[in-house]
């Protein structure tokens, strides 16, 4: 892989600690700032839905910009989000700085994908997005502990004092690795576009098909896991101490699933989306079923991260692939579609737990959410212009060609 993913993936790092290290420091946070729990909690919602935001008018607003250009940007946006955060005297100040950082997200996924499709070769395009990301579930994997413990050890601005200094190294690393014409050109041109070009693309349906698709898939592994630490306490019985151990598990599964799944993708991508999104209900379902089981829930939680992030090139690179004649604001808005997932698997686990369904009923929203996006990946195939439709009418041309 060429060395200038590296400095993605830096970045992609970075973006991913921001997003998921609050987690761990919302009682420190609500403490310094004299806020309840839940009014704290806003700092990671207030992040979310700043993400989808700024995943489409910021990647709109940057299309004239050339990309590694616009990359830059987005990490001074970034770096500067994170400051404010280190030295906010307030909740107000705090929540500013995590909108500010969050503006970047979704942006520099959706650009950065391009970007990072364009340093390889076509038939490596899926690992190489995958190598970005890989730089998300790391953040997962290490960042986040290391990041809670450095918090609760020194305070939490550490912690967002050290992000700072991530962004710094991101920046640095794209500035010096990623090449200004080729690096910055996903589609072999000059790495700008206009907004009327971008918006052009979401004229095919085949690119709803797919952002539908992101958000039901993704949003599927979300509905089982934003409510895991309630399953693996009550229904399996683990000690509240042991589930942060738990969730870096998780974070290996999502690690190697996102390799495992862009190599898969580079290979066959329509087949991929169809197994992993299979799978990936089939793992849900099982992990309801089997909850009560210690071995079987560690089991369950790694096959979910693994099979869950697994689905992330594939997604990427299917919206990327129909709206390739302008593939980055298709792009940006998948990110957003992403978060929506997250949202939405979110909102509807709650609703189960609401309704009295008991602590395995977000798994089981959670598969019957990934099912429906199954069931729109069927329907995209056979669509005009989807995979199915094309491989029909392969045989036809070469007739008629003939």
């Amino acid at each position: 892989m060429p060395v200038a993913l590296l400095a993605l993936a830096i970045g992609g790092f970075g973006i991913g600690l921001t997003e998921f290290v609050i987690m761990g420091l919302l009682p420190e946070v609500a403490d310094d700032f004299a806020v309840t729990e839940t009014t704290a909690g806003y700092l990671i919602s207030g992040y979310a839905l700043s993400v989808a935001v700024g995943a489409i008018a910021l990647t709109l607003a940057l299309t004239r910009v050339p990309r590694k250009t616009a990359l830059l940007g987005l990490m001074v946006l970034f770096i500067l989000g994170n400051l404010i955060s280190a030295v906010a005297p307030d909740y107000a100040t705090m929540m500013t700085g995590r909108v500010v950082a969050a503006l970047c997200h979704g942006a520099f996924f959706g650009i950065g994908s391009v970007v990072a499709a364009g340093l390889v070769a076509p038939e490596r395009r899926a690992s190489a997005i995958a190598f970005m990301f890989g730089g998300l579930t790391l953040a997962n994997v290490l960042g986040v502990p290391l990041g809670t413990f450095l918090g609760q050890a020194a305070g939490w601005r550490a912690t967002f004092w050290a992000i700072t200094v991530i962004g710094v190294l991101a920046f640095a690393g794209i500035a010096a690795l990623v090449p200004a014409a080729r690096g910055a050109d996903a589609d072999g041109r000059s790495g700008t576009t206009s907004a009327r070009t971008e918006l052009a693309a979401f004229r095919s349906p085949q690119v709803w098909f797919s952002i539908v698709v992101t958000v039901l898939g993704f949003g599927g592994m979300f509905g089982g896991f934003t409510y895991i630490a309630f399953t693996l306490t009550e229904v399996s019985g683990f000690a509240a101490g042991t589930v942060p151990w738990l969730l870096v598990l998780f974070g290996v599964g999502l690690f190697v699933g996102n390799v495992a799944g862009g190599r898969a993708a580079d290979r066959d991508l329509a087949r991929t989306l169809l197994v992993v999104l299979a799978a990936l209900t089939v793992v849900l379902v099982a992990f309801a079923l089997t909850a009560g089981s210690k071995p079987l829930t560690v089991l369950s939680l790694l096959l979910m991260g693994g099979v869950g992030f697994a689905t992330v090139p594939g997604l990427q690179m299917r919206v990327m692939h129909f709206a390739s004649t302008a593939p980055t604001l298709a792009s940006g808005a998948n990110i957003a579609a992403f978060n929506l997932g997250n949202a939405l698997g979110a909102w509807l686990g709650g609703l189960t737990l609401a309704a009295g369904l008991g602590y395995t009923s977000p798994l089981w929203a959670g598969a019957g959410i990934t099912v429906l996006g199954l069931v729109v990946l069927a329907l995209a195939a056979k669509a005009p212009g989807g995979e199915l439709r094309r491989a029909l009418d392969v045989p036809e041309a070469a007739v008629v060609s003939g």
